[in-house]
């Protein structure tokens, strides 16, 4: 098969179409962002790389059968202050890019992806110029993300994935186990600004447990400056003076127990509802907040129901990026701290250390704009099977 993908990113669709069983004969791909570019090529040399989607000509791939891709959402974003409604903006001319590559290319199947969240005279402006109406996808039946995008497809019978179940804590490191998901991980765009992401409700936060001897010293898991001393004996319970850990602890506070209000940097300011019951591990459990404010980039969420959207630039904040989450050991301990970049992989069902060789704030961002693979093979699958008729 031969295949153009346009806004490539780190080449998810390549490992999608591995996954699904499909041989690829060759590999065309546009994308600008050389860190997504590096990791894409780390992986798949083979990929024939062309740069910027304005300057192609489309018509040198005639006979392709294969036309994928997904344009920038971010002037689309509920995320943005004034995003575009319209398809007139620079959002539209990204997306006309695509539509003019399936018209000059006559490739015999198409996939196009966007977010859900995109206003409903955009989604009616790509089902008008692409001929077929979008199905949404939520990657949580596939991942342990809550992550809803648009897909427009002319490939036949595809529906809904079956739910594999897949919890957040099913995907950390640690091996603990755990039973929750997260937020869907959103792409960046120009000028961003925390208040953005806050304002729309992005979520990205999540919390986990460790053992003794791990607290007191940086690990993994990142024991926080401001509560490394006395940090055991608080999430005991015990009744501790916040006041005395150190001078970056805010106003001193007592606690009877690990559900009450605490106001150091990195423990919750709100108490913590009902994690252990009743709780819907189908969508990300919210348990509190760390600091003294309510701001999403401090809320902690559960890792016993589905993590929070990735997103590969969400400002400031301790949870930027991938969420803050609490995970509790046997012995009543626990911490929070954010996910990892080999975590964050698994969100997407990327192979470990897919996006490694780039920094963590760029694997950060290109995962976050990169595509659910199993959602991709799944829609594949169904492209294997009508070819095989």
């Amino acid at each position: 098969m031969k295949v153009l993908s346009l806004f490539d990113g780190i080449s998810c669709g390549m490992v999608a179409l591995e996954r699904a069983g499909i041989k690829v004969d060759r590999y065309v791909a546009y994308e600008i962002d050389k860190y997504a570019i590096q990791a894409s090529e780390k992986n798949y040399p083979q990929i024939e790389h062309k740069g910027d989607v304005f300057d192609a000509n489309f018509k040198e791939y005639k006979g392709f059968d294969l036309l994928i891709g997904g344009s920038p959402c971010t002037y689309w974003s509920i995320a943005r202050n004034n995003r575009e409604v319209t398809p007139d903006g620079i959002g539209g001319q990204l997306f006309m890019q695509y539509k003019r590559a399936l018209d000059e290319s006559s490739c015999k199947y198409f996939l196009y992806e966007n977010n859900y969240s995109i206003h409903q005279n955009i989604k009616e402006f790509i089902s008008e110029q692409l001929g077929v109406q979008p199905i949404m996808i939520n990657s949580a039946l596939v991942s342990a993300q809550n992550r809803k995008r648009c897909y427009w497809t002319n490939i036949p019978n595809v529906s809904q994935p079956e739910d594999k179940g897949i919890l957040l804590a099913d995907v950390l490191e640690n091996g603990m186990p755990w039973q929750d998901k997260s937020y869907c991980m959103t792409a960046s765009y120009a000028k961003a600004v925390l208040h953005n992401t806050l304002k729309q409700k992005q979520r990205t936060m999540v919390a986990v447990p460790v053992g003794a001897a791990q607290c007191g010293r940086d690990t993994m898991m990142r024991v926080p400056e401001a509560t490394k001393q006395g940090y055991c004996e608080i999430l005991r319970g015990g009744c501790v003076d916040l006041a005395q850990l150190n001078s970056k602890t805010r106003r001193g506070r007592k606690m009877t127990d690990k559900s009450n209000c605490l106001t150091t940097d990195m423990q919750f300011y709100q108490y913590i509802g009902k994690e252990e019951e009743s709780i819907d591990t189908t969508k990300p459990v919210r348990l509190g907040n760390i600091g003294n404010t309510t701001a999403q980039a401090n809320r902690v969420y559960s890792v016993k129901g589905k993590s929070v959207c990735l997103q590969s630039q969400a400002g400031g904040g301790k949870g930027s990026k991938t969420g803050l989450y609490k995970i509790d050991l046997p012995d009543g301990e626990y911490i929070i701290r954010k996910l990892t970049p080999i975590e964050a992989e698994r969100l997407q069902t990327l192979p470990d250390n897919y996006t490694a060789g780039i920094s963590n704030t760029q694997r950060y961002k290109c995962i976050g704009n990169g595509w659910t693979v199993d959602v991709i093979a799944y829609i594949f699958k169904h492209l294997k099977d009508e070819e095989k008729e």
